[in-house]
């Protein structure tokens, strides 16, 4: 079998979605997911320009050397841009060794260690009362874990992202601007609002509820020890990037400070860049994608490497995973003996259906992977022509006082 051609697709429902087909002479083509939020054709001019020339005349089931090749080959290692170019060719690769062997993902890895694997929502409200009411939303639809961030009074938008249209706590997912939009940060009013925040949520719906909370790298170390150490009666499953990760050795405080789980890792890209705190044990969870993290291949190991120091998967599953990458996390969340929880906010759409089919299914708070061989996700191209690329962005967050802070 060799590879004879491969493609990039930039577009989608809502998003930028870069998808990559691979091509055989066998017919078997294979599907990966390139996405890199609200830089999405940087990796799809790496694929088209560098890597897809490479592939051409190769074994598709040659996956680790091609791995390999196109990781250590490069001078110029790692980074966003290059493992999501990677990444992608190592989905399509095991989507082709998966259709080949006619097997799901989940048994080329060892077979299943649970049925379903748990998700959580996001719960967001420009203030506490659409919160509730967005929870309560969630757990009408099965959700048994949320992930809740709520407006700050006299912080103009909040201080975060608060999705648009949610005065009525119907609308979830935040829409970027085509140029960024600035949001003002304040860490003496979130830090003295916070903890009420959560005092609400557990008055309301009791502590069988599992409650996650993202910082947004917010926090100076000293700060984070300290709320950590407040909320800590609330029993949050995890605290979400408390502080920047540039500085690893800052989780050594808060670690000092509090039992409350601490969940980092969506902007990682490598197994290098969170090898320190894995084996440190300074987190609880690693939040790594298999779209940016250079594939399944590379995300195996650092799923191997976590679970020898008690730490556990929360993969990343914001909007801008595409359905692809998202069938790749659910086979690994499958299979891994340290599966703790997956974020899911893509599918459920009818477009996002229509352009990724599949058998996948979220039911009761649970996502259930299917029997159908490799990812279990095709790819309709005609559907794909309804879509252009958008340029987007994220916000950009400044201080009262006008200085840049950490988005």
């Amino acid at each position: 079998m060799k590879i004879t051609g491969a493609e990039v697709f930039i577009g989608g429902p809502g998003k930028n979605y870069v998808t990559l087909k691979i091509k055989t002479d066998e017919g078997i083509y294979g599907l990966g997911d390139a996405t890199l939020n609200n830089r999405e054709t940087l990796p799809a001019a790496y694929l088209t320009d560098y890597l897809i020339p490479c592939l051409i005349g190769k074994d598709p089931l040659n996956s680790e050397d091609i791995w390999q090749y196109f990781y250590r080959g490069a001078y110029f290692r790692r980074g966003p841009v290059a493992m999501a170019a990677i990444g992608a060719i190592d989905m399509a690769l095991w989507d082709i060794k998966g259709k080949l062997a006619n097997l799901p993902l989940y048994q080329l890895f060892g077979g299943k260690s649970r049925e379903g694997a748990l998700v959580y929502a996001h719960a967001t409200g420009s203030n506490l009362g659409a919160l509730l009411d967005t929870i309560a939303h969630y757990q009408d639809q099965g959700y048994k874990a949320v992930r809740v961030q709520c407006g700050i009074p006299d912080m103009p938008a909040g201080g975060y992202a608060i999705p648009k249209n949610n005065e009525d706590s119907k609308h979830f997912i935040t829409q970027f601007g085509s140029l960024p939009e600035e949001e003002i940060w304040s860490t003496a009013k979130y830090l003295r609002y916070m903890p009420t925040v959560f005092e609400a949520i557990r008055e309301r719906f009791g502590n069988e509820l599992e409650i996650l909370h993202d910082v947004h790298h917010r926090l100076l170390p000293r700060e984070a020890a300290a709320f950590a150490k407040e909320i800590e009666q609330y029993k949050l499953y995890w605290m979400e990037d408390p502080t920047p990760a540039d500085d690893q050795t800052a989780l050594r405080m808060i670690r000092q400070h509090s039992t409350v789980p601490i969940a980092i890792g969506e902007v990682f890209n490598s197994l290098w860049d969170c090898k320190q705190m894995i084996e440190e044990e300074l987190i609880d969870f690693i939040r790594v994608a298999v779209t940016y993290a250079g594939g399944i291949t590379h995300v195996k190991r650092i799923v191997e490497l976590a679970a020898l120091h008690h730490v556990r998967t929360g993969f990343h599953g914001a909007p801008s995973h595409s359905p692809i990458s998202m069938a790749a996390q659910g086979h690994i969340n499958a299979w891994a003996p340290n599966f703790g929880i997956q974020e899911y906010l893509v599918l459920g759409t009818l477009e996002c259906e229509a352009l990724f089919p599949s058998q996948h299914y979220y039911k009761d708070g649970m996502f259930y992977i299917s029997d159908e061989p490799g990812l279990g996700v095709d790819f309709d191209e005609k559907e794909a022509q309804r879509y252009s690329y958008k340029r987007g962005y994220h916000p950009v967050v400044r201080l009262e006082d006008g200085t840049v802070w950490n988005y």
